[in-house]
């Protein structure tokens, strides 16, 4: 089996399309499938960027489909937080002819309706292989209903309670395929799209805040064989425990993923167990660089940065490397871009970015600052508002945590039903457009 997950296809970088670094991964992961013999690829969410993602990207979305299925591989696709539950829930009836399941959403914990979420895998002789208990990202109106009078720690625990509930219920029917005659035949598998206690995220990552959980302890699991997981891009082993892992994004979709090496892992069972997970290193299709200077130093710095880096290991000849460039300076040049793109101008390197270091800005006189919104992310403008206010006692600054917390949950929210109703409203247009066509 092959695990990965957050492609993130039809995102926009700074102005720039990802579609050629997309296109060469896809064409690599299917020569992966052919050389390491593999049976089933698991995508464990965020197979788009956005709910409403360009045509070129759902294209490559298709053909990569139809590709698996000449090759005679099961593929199983599962939603994330960026993905939009109606734009993927269209096409899966006619993708499952086409060996693929796509799952967009957890399903009420009885028998007749958890059943589509356990599907039993079979290796490329028709064999059964594995039974997978297939869990997307989790949306809290799936697997539980509001109480009034709960307090926020007894909606967490409730929340938290309900999720590890759904695991164990499809465990438990997944268990009734894999045993028989008390003999385990089948390993299991589950699947996730979550944020895990103590994982190492990075920039690009949206907080997840499902409801009031913002992460799911490792030992909540079931005692699956394997426990896929995805919405993390950085890849690591949860808890310590080899079969619970997260194999990260498969190229960097930030800045701060500029020095990791992408994987996909390899899974490999063997009586029913498991028996070796493999990284497989992802070759960079399109290489990043963060440079933090000061102004002065900033050409020299870049020169030798980009001279430790190999461009015959380019994938395109005459490449160019993308950069982000932090100036370490309180001063506000408005010149500064300009500037720098002469400095440059002779290296191999594109700007996409250039701010001004957070320290740098903070430590600027308040009647002289002079800040971007490019320089600030939502949360930052929201930080700033709640800045011009007094928090002195435990009670107001227990307030003011409650409201940090409610804003990362209302701008989950929004940036998700903003996605699910263009969708919706894209699908309304189009059948709109057939029928004045007809």
């Amino acid at each position: 089996m092959l695990h990965t997950s957050d492609w993130h296809l039809g995102q926009n970088f700074y102005g720039k399309s990802r579609a050629n670094e997309h296109q060469q991964f896809l064409n690599w992961l299917l020569q992966q499938v052919t050389e390491h013999d593999i049976d089933a690829v698991i995508v464990a969410g965020d197979i788009f960027d956005t709910g409403t993602p360009p045509s070129y990207a759902r294209e490559m979305y298709f053909d990569f489909i139809v590709n698996m299925k000449e090759k005679n591989c099961q593929l199983i696709l599962l939603a994330g937080n960026h993905d939009s539950v109606a734009m993927l829930g269209e096409s899966k009836q006619l993708l499952s002819h086409l060996s693929c399941q796509v799952i967009t959403q957890a399903t009420e914990s009885d028998s007749s309706h958890l059943s589509k979420q356990v599907i039993t895998l079979k290796n490329k002789e028709g064999n059964n292989a594995a039974v997978l208990c297939a869990i997307p990202f989790i949306r809290p109106r799936d697997i539980i209903a509001s109480s009034a009078g709960q307090s926020a720690k007894e909606k967490q625990q409730s929340l938290q309670q309900a999720i590890s509930d759904h695991y164990q219920c499809l465990y438990q029917q997944a268990e009734s395929v894999a045993i028989i005659g008390g003999n385990k035949t089948l390993p299991i598998i589950a699947t996730g799209h979550l944020t895990t206690v103590g994982v190492t995220a990075s920039e690009s990552v949206r907080d997840i805040y499902i409801g009031t959980l913002e992460a799911f302890p490792a030992n909540a699991f079931p005692k699956a064989d394997y426990i896929a997981l995805g919405h993390i891009h950085r890849s690591q082993v949860v808890a310590k425990s080899e079969h619970i892992r997260y194999c990260g994004s498969p190229i960097a979709l930030s800045f701060d993923e500029a020095k990791q090496t992408k994987k996909v892992l390899i899974v490999e069972f063997d009586n029913a167990q498991l028996a070796q997970v493999t990284e497989q290193d992802i070759p960079c299709f399109q290489p990043l660089l963060m440079v933090k200077s000061k102004l002065e130093a900033l050409h020299t710095d870049i020169e030798s940065l980009v001279g430790a880096i190999d461009t015959s290991t380019f994938e395109i000849s005459g490449q160019k490397i993308w950069l982000d460039i932090e100036i370490n300076s309180a001063e506000y040049l408005q010149d500064l871009t300009p500037r720098i793109e002469a400095l440059v101008k002779e290296l191999p390197v594109e700007v996409l970015l250039v701010r001004r270091s957070k320290t740098s800005r903070q430590s600027m006189p308040a009647s002289q600052k002079k800040i971007t919104l490019n320089e600030l992310s939502l949360t930052d403008v929201f930080a700033t508002r709640l800045a011009q206010e007094n928090w002195q006692s435990d009670k107001e600054l227990a307030q003011k945590l409650r409201l940090e917390e409610m804003f990362a949950q209302a701008l989950e929210q929004v940036q998700h039903q903003s996605a699910e109703s263009k969708t919706v409203e894209d699908s309304s247009v189009a059948s709109l457009k057939k029928g004045e066509n007809k």
